[in-house]
């Protein structure tokens, strides 16, 4: 069989049942952005609504396009936004836009016509990503209090992103959150949601979860912790990269998949595949191959190997490659090429 991505997509909705009962009665909705971290729009987004997530984010308005066409109903989060994002169909399709800035809310103000704009106004807390600095917040949320007075929007939620970087950290941004909720709310803005936690702190920050929480790469089966890996989670990873080996010179075996598909120059050296339950380290990465180490005799061509995996059978996973490369398992699934084919798998 060719080079391919499997989404094993039965380990998906049992990551997503887990997470949503983790942090239950807060509500869950699972992140989708970048074409759901690679593994595939579509099929994820229906599975996450399949298994007890009941919104989803999307980063990017023309994402919430796709999903609206293909019939999703629920409601969706955008954030990220340019000068010529289109606020007006947002409106119209009624996807939650995240807004940062009085400019934002302008447009969406501007663009105005039958329904409401559905906003969730966001603060900086310390991520500096975006969000507004709280010198600005006042401003934003007067800002939204009159375009709601003035029937161009409804204000949804109160909304931030944590860091991450410590439990420390995380603490004093939930702290700069309450303040932020609290500033609000003496100017006469109480939207009924407030979300700040994802996948970090919504496992390990109980305080955070406030009404909703906004799982990512947890729901994909990668852990978002350094001391603790999917597995001792109870998460299983969906993603798997495969590919056949194509030619056998002696000692080198030759894979036909390479950086073209998304594989990290930095981890050769240390990186290692899987052939028939035993791990080989790899020589040498090209566009369109790589060569592994082999014994004579030990792998032929038309041997499937995996790149990475859940791990089942000794094979490396995304943690594991986030760690040769010293990048996060966010990465290492994202940038799976789009040229790899997707077999959307129920196991």
């Amino acid at each position: 069989m060719a080079a391919r991505i499997e989404v094993d997509l039965t380990a998906f909705r049992s990551n997503v049942r887990l997470l949503a009962e983790t942090v239950a009665p807060a509500r869950t909705m699972v992140a989708v952005k970048g074409n759901a971290y690679g593994h595939g729009l579509l099929p994820i987004s229906f599975a996450a609504l399949e298994s007890g997530a009941d919104s989803l984010a999307v980063l990017e308005i023309p994402a919430a396009f796709e999903l609206r066409k293909a019939g999703v109903g629920v409601p969706l989060l955008a954030w990220l936004h340019g000068i010529n994002s289109d606020f007006a169909g947002a409106v119209d399709s009624a996807v939650d836009i995240g807004i940062s800035a009085v400019w934002q809310l302008d447009a969406i103000t501007s663009a105005h016509r039958r329904t409401r704009g559905k906003v969730h106004l966001k603060v900086d807390t310390g991520l500096n990503r975006n969000g507004a600095h709280p010198d600005d917040w006042p401003e934003l949320v007067e800002a939204a209090l009159h375009a709601e007075r003035a029937g161009a929007v409804e204000i949804v939620a109160i909304w931030s992103h944590l860091a991450d970087a410590s439990a420390q950290d995380d603490s004093d941004a939930l702290t700069r959150f309450e303040v932020a909720v609290k500033i609000a709310a003496d100017l006469g803005c109480t939207p009924g949601l407030l979300h700040l936690a994802a996948s970090s702190a919504g496992l390990r920050m109980p305080r955070a979860r406030l009404g909703l929480v906004r799982f990512g790469i947890a729901a994909y089966g990668i852990s978002p912790f350094d001391d603790v890996s999917a597995r001792e989670l109870g998460l299983r990873q969906v993603m798997s990269m495969r590919a056949p080996v194509v030619h056998v010179n002696r000692q080198l075996a030759r894979v036909g998949v390479g950086s073209a598909d998304g594989i990290q120059i930095p981890a050769i050296g240390e990186a290692m595949v899987a052939v028939k339950g035993n791990r080989y380290r790899i020589a040498n990465l090209d566009v369109d191959s790589l060569d592994i180490i082999v014994g004579v005799g030990e792998v032929s061509v038309g041997d499937e190997v995996t790149i990475f995996g859940p791990g089942d059978d000794g094979e490396p996973t995304a943690e594991d490659w986030a760690h040769w490369g010293g990048t996060i398992g966010d990465e290492i699934v994202a940038r799976a090429s789009e040229r790899l084919p997707r077999v959307f798998l129920e196991t």
